[in-house]
């Protein structure tokens, strides 16, 4: 059995204050028994103010990945899996990046392969889904926009991925937001790819998001772990905190396979 953490919280451009509120993260999921906590998209250095028209003078700061902060995020994790976001700086380049660890180092990273029209003018796009092994089992990244495209979580399922770390910094609709929040398209959308991609592929999914606001954006939390069945099993609807379930990783895997496995059923020969 292994206890999986997905949080929702707020986290901006200060570095140090993003540090204290990832080890209260980490204490709080430590205390409930977590193996594996997935923090949001963006959590070092805060997401975008503006997703139409980013300010290039107001961006995250661009952290390089062998940058001393990720030492101390180690520190933090401890015997913990911990996936956390960030700016990437690579050359004259900048990603929108996660990073997986514990106490004893980097298990894997993922640059955002997907890029919204806005963030296309911030960030270069990633090009790769790899799934990478860690002591709760084999996870693969999406970050955001990401899980929007069935191919994305496909691929990392097909590359053995038994848990889905989705990172988000994930808004309320920027063109026709609801007066509220559970009434807004973009809350209806996250949840249904959040259940989709773990129910078609038949994993367990882990998915995170920023809350509070940003420049003109208001993010929706909404941190839930979903069954390879596509069963919300612990949520924090739109409220900062902690949703933990506990599992059997692969036997609720080898379940949800036993009559329909949906990777070994695949007709990859009719398929566009």
């Amino acid at each position: 059995m292994v206890r999986i953490a997905a949080a929702s919280a707020h986290f901006g451009r200060d570095l140090e204050f993003d540090l204290q509120r990832i080890a209260k993260l980490i204490a709080d999921a430590r205390a409930e028994g977590a193996a594996l906590l997935v923090l949001p998209d963006a959590t070092l250095g805060g997401y975008l103010a503006d997703l139409r028209h980013p300010d290039p003078d107001a961006l995250p700061p661009a952290l390089d990945p062998a940058d001393p902060i990720f030492k101390r995020l180690a520190g933090l994790a401890g015997e913990m899996v911990v996936c956390a976001g960030y700016c990437e700086a690579a050359g004259q380049d900048r990603y929108n990046a996660a990073v997986c660890l514990t106490g004893d180092g980097v298990l894997g990273r993922h640059r955002k392969v997907h890029l919204p029209a806005g963030e296309i003018t911030a960030y270069a796009p990633g090009d790769r889904f790899d799934a990478f092994d860690t002591p709760v089992g084999r996870v693969g990244m999406l970050i955001d926009y990401d899980k929007t495209f069935p191919e994305s979580a496909r691929s990392l399922a097909l590359d053995g991925a038994e848990i889905l770390a989705c990172l988000s910094a994930w808004p309320t609709s920027i063109t026709n937001r609801a007066p509220r929040m559970t009434q807004d398209r973009q809350s209806r959308l996250f949840d249904l790819y959040d259940q989709a991609r773990a129910a078609e592929n038949q994993v367990v999914l882990a998915s995170s998001n920023q809350t509070g606001a940003m420049g003109g954006m208001r993010f929706l939390g909404q941190a839930k772990v979903v069954g390879p069945g596509g069963e919300i099993l612990a949520r924090t609807w739109s409220k900062a905190g902690l949703a933990v379930a506990e599992l059997d990783v692969k036997e609720e895997i080898a379940r949800a396979r036993r009559v329909l496995d949906h990777l070994s059923e695949l007709r990859p020969g009719s398929y566009r």
